[in-house]
């Protein structure tokens, strides 16, 4: 059901993936259809909940694992300190800039063409 109270079904498609997606709704399971009615019975005050907990479950294994990770404990050393604040000061001389990467490539005898490109749909 809609904010207006209808159970019309809208579809909102700015890209060709958002109408596969679209499509796969239509088509819903069982378990689907049944996860739309437990939203549906959730209180306002559990959406942004259970929003963020599916968005959770649709991340990538890397980045998810990340999110997972345990804080690093690990102490700050003074070499640590020093090696940060000569990175600091790396940039500043440099007014911000860090090396291109055509120019880190070029170390190793590359060029940004040697990489296949990833397809545009893919983030």
């Amino acid at each position: 059901m809609h904010e207006d109270g209808s159970n019309a079904f809208v579809l909102n498609a700015d890209t060709p993936g958002d109408v596969d997606r679209a499509r796969s709704t239509m088509e819903a399971s069982p378990d689907k259809q049944h996860a739309h009615e437990l939203i549906e019975r959730l209180r306002p005050s559990q959406i942004s909940t259970a929003v963020r907990f599916l968005e959770f479950m649709l991340l990538d294994p890397v980045t998810r694992a990340v999110a997972t990770a345990p804080p690093d404990d690990e102490p700050v050393t003074s070499e640590d300190r020093r090696r940060f604040l000569e990175g600091q000061a790396w940039f500043r001389q440099r007014g911000g800039k860090g090396v291109p990467m055509v120019d880190v490539l070029a170390e190793f005898d590359l060029k940004p063409e040697d990489f296949p490109h990833a397809p545009d749909d893919v983030q």
